[in-house]
């Protein structure tokens, strides 16, 4: 995607478009030339700047991200879907890669498996794609569907979305609390972490538990990794980083992209658009703080959950830009929040 050097391309950790796609709520051709529902298409993601980013598949069950999940009240704790068995699970995979499949053919994505043609394509027409795994209820226990995925061109997974896996446990959607929540990884698990650092597959630890977290960082000889995640001491909710388990992530030389889902923005805790973009600044400046400005950059989670009223979608992202330098990020650190940070962890973990 064409940028001018005073609008940065936003390449972006996490977005749940492919989800929209295997519900049947949006097809390739539909994004390809517009659409008025969701937050990204092609068109749009031209008008904001939006250059790409991991398109997470995910396996829905009795509930999806963004969807019958009540975030509301002073206080509350959203109970955890049960596991999901791994044959229909890889199915639903296996039509995830086709829609990531059918959305480069129209000429909507360029899929990257390596750093190159990834900062090729943030700079070309088309949105960069990172082909991820959200949850891994579709892997064996043998990992023949990773090799089979990785080959394919998958190159992130998290082994939760929250919902327990044979590998690990997921923080629930829970608030007030920390991520303290639940054990450690399996064993199988634990092999999972090697194989990912064997075949170079990223380890997003969005979603996980504290003592998984810890177990990842204690076994895994890669940069820690969280794709869409914020700052627990702003807004105290599970599903957000410690400043703890942030200087982890640094000391791994790894990086948090900011996610604009309103409950893990806003204080209060509540999936609610109307609150200003100064609360996000407030995140992005405590994880620059803690990670420093090479560890930073966005993980959007569009397409699923509610994003601030200011943005909206991805063609309202120049809000944010303007936000971002009004508050007084130099264009420098802009590049680098903006993708040059995601550019430099990802070429560390694949090569």
């Amino acid at each position: 995607m064409t940028h001018s050097p005073t609008t940065p391309g936003i390449f972006d950790g996490h977005n749940d478009l492919i989800l929209r796609m295997i519900t049947g709520k949006a097809t390739a051709e539909q994004l390809r030339e517009g659409m008025q529902s969701g937050h990204i298409d092609l068109p749009r993601a031209r008008a904001g700047g939006f250059a790409g980013g991991f398109f997470a598949i995910f396996v829905p069950g009795a509930v999806e991200p963004g969807g019958g999940l009540h975030f509301s009240g002073p206080s509350y704790d959203v109970p955890l879907p049960e596991p999901l068995a791994q044959a229909p699970a890889e199915q639903v995979v296996q039509r995830g890669f086709a829609a990531l499949e059918a959305l480069e053919a129209e000429g909507v994505v360029t899929l990257c498996r390596d750093a190159d043609s990834l900062e090729r394509a943030i700079a070309g027409e088309t949105m960069a794609a990172i082909a991820h795994i959200e949850g891994a209820e579709a892997i064996d226990p043998e990992f023949r569907v990773l090799e089979a995925l990785h080959a394919r061109g998958l190159r992130s997974l998290g082994p939760v979305w929250s919902r327990p896996t044979i590998y690990a446990e997921g923080v629930p959607f829970r608030f007030p609390s920390t991520p303290d929540i639940g054990g450690g990884l399996t064993e199988a698990g634990r092999a999972l972490v090697k194989k990912c650092n064997d075949l170079k597959i990223m380890l997003d630890l969005s979603h996980l538990n504290e003592k998984g977290f810890d177990d990842v960082a204690a076994l895994s000889d890669a940069p820690l990794v969280a794709t869409h995640s914020n700052a627990w001491e702003i807004c105290n909710h599970a599903r957000n980083l410690t400043d703890r388990q942030m200087r982890v992530i640094a000391e791994s030389d790894g990086m948090v992209g900011l996610n604009l889902a309103s409950a893990f923005l806003r204080p209060d805790g509540q999936m609610e658009a109307d609150f200003p973009l100064e609360v996000l600044l407030r995140h992005l400046d405590h994880m620059i703080g803690v990670l420093g400005e090479d560890r930073v950059g966005f993980g959007s989670d569009f397409d699923g959950a509610v994003v601030p009223e200011d943005i909206g979608d991805c063609a309202g992202l120049p809000a944010m830009r303007s936000a971002m330098r009004a508050h007084g990020y130099d264009e420098a650190l802009m590049e680098k929040l903006c993708w040059r940070n995601w550019v430099r962890v990802l070429r560390k973990t694949w090569e």
